[in-house]
């Protein structure tokens, strides 16, 4: 399997994937491991998990070279995804204790009523290539302060990385036998898919993750799918600050190229702010810089998969024929490495595919609405549920239009964030489950309930 780095197209590293054999024996060795594992207090699997914390802190420049030569994100970008790693470990490692632990329900004298979490088991995590360590650690962190093995399947497009996060864990203290990765395309997902783990965590696109709901439902084991978005976003008349409004919500839309699956996708303003917004929104995003994203001060990168760049083109085909308007970009950019011009549409509708279909690049669509109603009905407007954002200086307009929406996620006057503390989950084709919160502690577990008779 050839590492491409794509703002380059070089091969960096080639690795040999795991095949059926390969897989087998690593399944086997992780279930006599998570026994062991299990055992473990939890004080002492909080103390290996700190090791990992601190280690990644200690060897963050390698890391970043190593995320940025294998997804194309801009260096700094991949030091903020590492230190953004460390804040949700931080937290876990905080909390786990509470939401791990036994639960007292009640306690009469001659009847106690108690809770415990039992691990799954041997857990398989099929993760995502365009946040490897922030979506890696929502999985395999609380799975492995549980008391669970995991079997890591990286994307192939952040093998390396994967690797990396394989090495440090078991430096930390992780034994051999409780972490292992699964190296492959999504041939090699298949393979795990027939094999028999205690639960399957992916993050990834719909149509894959549809694909895998359906293959284990037989296995009647938990099944988490972190999947996309099209999430949209409404900035109302009554915000006082439009500059920074358009700075602020240009970065949710634009940031790591917008390859997030809650990026800003869809953008509705209130028609007596429109010209305004846009206009502070276009100079917004002329003024950061392109390039090689080793380069100091790129914001946008490169692409971390070529097929993207033909889907992008043909979301701005598609609605420039159907009459929106070119604001800027729209193009592949010329040259080595896998380039997409930042690209802003206006005259849009929400019949458009930008407007529909999950662009992961950097393109966004603009519409002007005439009031709450008309936004509200065209957020609505989606197959996708993951996150919503209103822009206004009153709370009750935001949170009643909030509340309307099926999202997972609400903001008010912010956009394209995640806090450790609160349950990230998807609705609709965005998925099913939850990670992060108390949730995200049990999602990994079996409860069990007690009942003690003195």
């Amino acid at each position: 399997m050839n590492v491409i780095n794509p703002a380059t197209e070089e091969i960096i590293a080639v690795l040999e994937e795991d095949d059926h054999l390969s897989l087998e024996k690593k399944h086997e060795l992780l279930k006599a491991g998570q026994v062991s594992w299990a055992k473990r207090t939890l004080e002492e699997r909080l103390a290996v998990v700190t090791r990992f914390f601190d280690l990644l802190d200690t060897e963050k420049e390698k890391l970043a070279a190593i995320l940025t030569a294998e997804t194309g994100k801009p260096l700094q970008q991949s030091r903020n995804e590492i230190n953004g790693a460390r804040t949700r470990i931080k937290w876990m490692l905080v909390h786990a204790a509470k939401y791990l632990s036994e639960e007292m329900v009640s306690d009469t004298g001659d009847m106690q009523e108690k809770i415990s979490y039992e691990p799954l088991g041997v857990v398989c995590n099929i993760s995502a290539w365009n946040y490897p360590y922030l979506v890696g650690v929502n999985v395999f962190i609380p799975a492995l302060l549980a008391g669970n093995a995991v079997l890591y399947k990286p994307s192939e497009y952040a093998a390396l990385t994967g690797l990396e996060i394989e090495r440090l864990l078991k430096a930390a203290g992780i034994p051999e036998d409780v972490f292992m990765v699964a190296l492959g395309t999504g041939q090699t997902g298949e393979l795990l898919l027939d094999m028999d783990f205690n639960g399957f965590f992916f993050t990834g696109s719909y149509k894959t993750g549809q694909h895998i709901y359906e293959r284990v439902a037989w296995k009647m084991v938990p099944c988490q799918l972190e999947l996309g978005g099209k999430d949209p976003l409404y900035v109302t008349d009554d915000v006082k600050d439009i500059a920074a409004v358009a700075a602020g919500t240009a970065d949710g839309a634009f940031y790591n190229n917008g390859q997030s699956c809650c990026s800003v996708e869809r953008i509705y303003v209130h028609e007596k702010v429109y010209d305004e917004y846009v206009a502070a929104f276009v100079r917004e995003v002329k003024s950061w810089k392109s390039g090689l994203p080793t380069e100091d001060g790129v914001y946008f990168g490169a692409l971390t998969r070529k097929p993207q760049l033909a889907v992008l083109e043909g979301q701005v085909r598609e609605a420039v024929a159907n009459g929106a308007s070119l604001v800027l970009g729209g193009h592949v950019q010329q040259g080595p490495g896998y380039y997409f011009e930042p690209t802003i549409l206006t005259n849009v509708s929400n019949k458009m595919k930008v407007m529909q279909e999950e662009s992961f690049g950097p393109i966004i669509g603009i519409m002007k609405v005439k009031d709450d109603e008309e936004a509200l009905k065209l957020m609505q407007d989606t197959a996708y549920g993951l996150t919503a954002s209103v822009y206004s200086n009153t709370l009750d307009r935001a949170t009643r239009i909030l509340s309307q929406i099926d999202s997972g996620s609400g903001y008010w006057n912010c956009c394209d964030r995640v806090s450790a503390g609160l349950p990230w989950s998807g609705r609709k084709h965005s998925g099913i489950g939850v990670s992060l919160s108390h949730q995200g502690f049990r999602a990994f577990t079996k409860p069990k309930a007690w009942h003690l008779k003195n």
